[in-house]
């Protein structure tokens, strides 16, 4: 009895010291994001990453003391290219819905915008609701909770789609387009441009849970559950220490978390 004990006792060892050795020492983590959604990421003329999601990538690396790595990657990819370990982390203005957390992970939000409609400054539209765009042609990029909601709710309107936001701002700059819609932050960042002078906001949105979800998070593969963690803990330290605030005043007037 008391060799079996022991031969038990050695096993439950073996698969505590085995788990730990199989779990993973997060020494650098490579960071996924577009790199053509400003003010929140873009990409210089020099190839630099800057935008208030590379700032907040920056200091939750630094609070969880690991190596940040960028990897820049098209929207539509973006997710599929976590899955296949292109990078670890996604930190690109991915808000947390319910269809991309049944392959993803999501750790709290670190903020929350509405969505807005843009419209040239002439326009007769008076607003963001779906009779204000009966008939109108709105633009939005695909794959995001902004093209999922015109989908369901703009259906007397016809719907263009488009792999990046630049290339609906281009349309809608160029009258080919009679309305966008987009993150109230991203359209207005727009407006200020010598591009964007075109155009003005119509209205803003009200979010929809299920398809806006609470707002933006940092998505992760569901396996690295440690990884999740650390993030989360890294997202109340920066809200706590002052470090987000300082971040946040960087880019904007208004405080972006949201509620």
């Amino acid at each position: 009895m008391r060799i079996l004990k022991s031969l038990a006792l050695a096993a439950a060892m073996a698969a505590l010291l085995g788990g730990i050795a199989d779990a993973k020492e997060w020494k650098k983590v490579r960071i996924g994001t577009e790199g053509a959604y400003p003010p929140f990421n873009e990409l210089t003329p020099d190839k630099q990453l800057v935008g208030f999601d590379i700032d907040i990538a920056k200091a939750l690396c630094a609070q969880m003391k690991v190596e940040c790595e960028f990897v820049t990657q098209d929207w539509d990819g973006m997710i599929p290219a976590l899955l296949a370990g292109k990078f670890d982390a996604i930190i690109a203005s991915m808000s947390i819905t319910p269809e991309r957390a049944e392959k993803v992970a999501f750790t709290h939000k670190y903020y929350n915008t509405p969505p807005a409609l843009a419209v040239p400054k002439d326009s007769d539209i008076k607003g963001a609701a779906p009779e204000d765009v009966k008939g109108k042609t709105i633009g939005a990029q695909s794959s995001t909770t902004h093209s999922n909601y015109v989908e369901r709710f703009y259906k007397d309107a016809e719907l263009k789609m488009y792999p990046t936001a630049d290339e609906y701002k281009l349309d809608l700059q160029n009258g080919r387009l009679d309305g966008a819609v987009d993150d109230v932050v991203v359209l207005s960042e727009w407006l200020d441009t010598p591009e964007g002078a075109c155009c003005k906001i119509a209205g803003t949105i009200t979010p929809v849970e299920e398809i806006h979800g609470p707002g933006a998070g940092i998505a992760i593969r569901k396996e690295d559950t440690d990884l999740v963690e650390m993030f989360n803990k890294a997202i109340d330290a920066i809200r706590a220490d002052g470090t987000y605030e300082q971040i946040n005043k960087k880019y904007f007037d208004f405080d972006v978390y949201g509620s």
